[in-house]
Order: C-alpha cells, then structure tokens, then sequence
C-alpha cells in the first residue's frame, strides 16, 4: 500500500490560545500559582526550563524525604492556607516538534510538559490534525493531561495519546509509559493512582517530562459526540465540520460558562469542574429521578484506529454532577456575596470572589457534597488535586 508522505504541513491559520495559568513570577504562594487564588505559602519553590535541572529538583526533594509537588498551570490543585512543607517544582519547557506526518500513518508530535495546553490545541488545529478540537480552552500545562486524562464536549485526550515520556521517582530514571501502561479511564491513570501510594503524594511516582500525540491528518473535526455542542453547532450528532468553527463553539460555550480564564471574571477564578461526573452501576442509577441525565461510559484507551469511537463500558453509566447540585439545592450563585461561592454561571464551578480562603472553598464543598449524599445518595468526588487536607 503506497502512503503519500508530504512535507510537515506549515500552520494553515493563526489561531491564538487563551489563557492557561495565573501563575506569577517569583509566586511563594500557592495563591499566586493557582487559578483559584487560594492556598498557603510553599517552604521552597523551583521553576526551571530546563528538563536535566527539573529532574535534579525532583531527585533532590527525593532524596531529601522532602514532600513534592509538580505543578504546571496550577488549574487543577486546592492547597490548604498552612505553610506546604515541602518542594514545588515548576517546569516551564514550552516545545512542541512534528515527529512525522503521512496520509496513512497520521501526525506525531511531541510536546514538552511545560508547554501551555491550549498551544497544543492551537498547533494541532493549524497544522490540520483531528483529535483536539473540542479540548480548546483547557487551562493548565500538557504534562497534566494524561495525568487526568482531560475531557470536554465528547472528547478524552486519552483518544489521542501514544506515549508518556516520565522520570520514574522509584528508579530514579527516564521511562516511557506507552498507551497500554497509562490505564487511562474517566479522568484517571496509572500516574494519578500513584498519588495516593505511600511516599508519592502530592504527586504522581512518575512525573511526565514530554507527551507524544498521534492524530488523523484531517480539517475536519472528529464527529461531534455532544448534544450541546452539536447544537451550538447547528449540525446533527455524529456530523463532522471543519476543526476551527469546533474551537470557536467550545470556547464560546466555556466562556458562557466561566470556563476561560479571564482577570476580569471572577467566575473564573476556579479550579475549573470541582467534582467528577459520578459513575454509576446501573442499577444505581436507575434509582436517580427519571429526568437525571445519564451517560454511557466509554473506554477512551481501548480505540484501535485514529478517530475511532471508544466501546460502551456495559453495566455502567456516567450522571452529570451539574445537576444532582443544583437540583439538591446548590443552584449558580449560591453562598453569594461570597467570598466562596458558586459561580455564577455554572454550578459546577466553585470560586474564589475576592479574599476567599482554602478552607472557606472546601467547606463550601463539603456542604454541597453532603447536600447531594442526603438528597441522591450519590458521594460526588473532588476534581482537583487535594494538598494539606485530610480527605
């Protein structure tokens, strides 16, 4: 079979990328590194651009018996307002490189973890590459999506991944994780579970240090897997249309909802989605009111070809967390004037309003948690990357 192998494709549009991080420079604090704004000072914080001098920090925090977190755009972390103990380490290594590009084969990039994660997004659309669209506007940095293994509007970026290059804390060496060995599933992996072993935390036994993406060669998007988007869209599920009207719809839908970093929305002053969709066995589910959504949960790692559709898990399914808050009395907007509230434009989101505390932010969460497990019986569980609270 002959496969047409052309020159790497130059960017078709200057496309520019939102904001990912509110991190400041020389920040101490982990109000000044999240995009909360919450969080008590760090004993010692390292940022470094250069991958042998981010291993060394690792290494020596290691060494040290000293606690470690990795941090990238600090999108996802709630730190505690005590003093963390221990090293945080920021790698700021910003490189995306085309590692090959066929009609057959698709497109490989390797993209430093360091590197903004809407850039990747950006790069993949302009280079005409499918697979990303529906990931625009995700704060954070690239190493901390297969961490997550990041979603939105239908997509996982576990559909995508090839492999995890990593700095194996146990061994105290380099060691590619392929596909295979991430055990990606809803917003879970290999390295997130590491978190939670022994030494680990706050962060994983493997800490990425590039993420390699294989995507089809095409400018239009995947098919479009999600009913709001496809009817913000205007086009039937299932429907592909050209990758950059995708971005603009998710954009325009996550600015509607506070989900595009903005200094001038203190909406956005969250950690993004705080809970996780809860996933249920049937039979659970089935005791949720009729009309709570309910979701097919779909194997993202377990896609054999490029574009694919991801298998039904049977026997379970996904609710969206967005309503059983709101609908156990947790609407948009509650607990205003704040200073943590919920935004205002989601009920998914809780946020800073100016001079909010860690704690005031987890005790608004345990009250919604509480509010839902006596209303639903469900146990919604926190998002973020918890650090100096016992949980």
């Amino acid at each position: 079979m002959y496969c047409y192998i052309p020159e790497p494709s130059e960017p078709t549009d200057t496309i520019p990328p939102v904001l990912s991080t509110r991190f400041q420079p020389e920040a101490t604090s982990f109000a000044q590194m999240t995009t909360i704004g919450v969080g008590g000072r760090a004993a010692e914080v390292i940022e470094t651009d250069s991958e042998a001098d981010f291993i060394a920090a690792i290494s020596a925090a290691d060494k040290a018996g000293k606690p470690l977190l990795v941090i990238g755009g600090g999108s996802n972390i709630l730190a505690a307002d005590s003093e963390f103990s221990g090293v945080v380490v920021r790698y700021t290594k910003s490189d995306i490189t085309t590692l090959e590009e066929d009609s057959c084969g698709g497109a490989r990039m390797r993209v430093a973890a360091g590197t903004p994660w809407d850039e990747v997004v950006v790069y993949a659309i302009s280079h005409g590459w499918m697979g990303m669209e529906a990931l625009s506007g995700i704060p954070g940095s690239a190493g901390a999506a297969p961490v997550q293994n990041i979603g939105a509007y239908g997509q996982e970026v576990a559909g995508v991944i090839a492999a995890v290059r990593t700095y194996d804390r146990e061994t105290a060496a380099q060691r590619t994780l392929f596909l295979s060995d991430l055990e990606l599933g809803y917003r879970n992996s290999l390295l997130k579970k590491s978190m939670t072993e022994g030494k680990w935390g706050p962060s994983p036994r493997w800490i990425v240090l590039s993420v390699d993406f294989h995507l089809r060669r095409a400018t239009l998007s995947a098919p479009i897997r999600y009913r709001q988007l496809a009817a913000e869209l205007q086009v039937e599920e299932g429907e592909r249309v050209p990758a950059a009207q995708v971005r603009a719809a998710v954009l325009k839908l996550r600015r509607q909802k506070g989900m595009v970093l903005s200094a001038d929305d203190r909406d956005t002053y969250s950690l993004g989605s705080f809970f996780t969709n809860p996933v249920l066995r049937e039979e659970e589910a089935q005791k949720l009111p009729p009309e709570a959504p309910r979701y097919p949960l779909r194997e993202e790692a377990a896609v054999n070809q490029i574009g694919g559709e991801a298998p039904i898990i049977p026997g379970w399914q996904k609710t969206s967390a967005a309503w059983l808050i709101a609908h156990a009395g947790y609407q948009a907007g509650y607990a205003l004037p704040g200073p943590a509230a919920i935004s205002t434009k989601h009920s998914l989101a809780l946020t800073n309003r100016g001079g909010a505390t860690a704690a005031q932010i987890m005790q608004l969460a345990e009250e919604i948690r509480a509010g839902v497990r006596n209303k639903y019986g469900v146990e919604l569980v926190p998002e973020p990357v918890l650090v100096g609270f016992n949980h």
